[in-house]
């Protein structure tokens, strides 16, 4: 198993794109537990696979869908009334974006 493929400037970066707040303690466990995730893959990818026929899913998978029926449509006066706040007749919700 090789060590070092995942290096702190590299767990940082992924705590910023995840948005974790992760002290250097935290830092290093999920450096070390990253690392040892890539070495069983590391250990996998040096399994001989040769004559061993490629399969897609280890399962047929067979999709389960119901028809899609309407249900019940609320009034204005009762989504306003569940929502935390309205404004000019519509559910104001909090921003989830963010431009740069």
């Amino acid at each position: 198993m090789s060590t070092g493929m995942i290096d702190a400037a590299q767990v940082s970066h992924l705590a910023h794109l995840a948005r974790l707040e992760l002290t250097p303690q935290e830092r290093e466990t999920m450096r070390h537990d990253l690392n040892t995730i890539l070495g069983h893959f590391e250990q996998l990818s040096a399994v001989d696979t040769t004559g061993v026929e490629e399969m897609q899913r280890p399962v047929a998978l067979v999709n389960v869908l119901r028809d899609d029926v309407p249900g019940e449509v609320f009034g204005a006066g009762v989504v306003a009334a569940l929502a935390p706040e309205m404004e000019g007749g519509f559910v104001r919700v909090p921003r989830t974006v963010e431009t740069d």
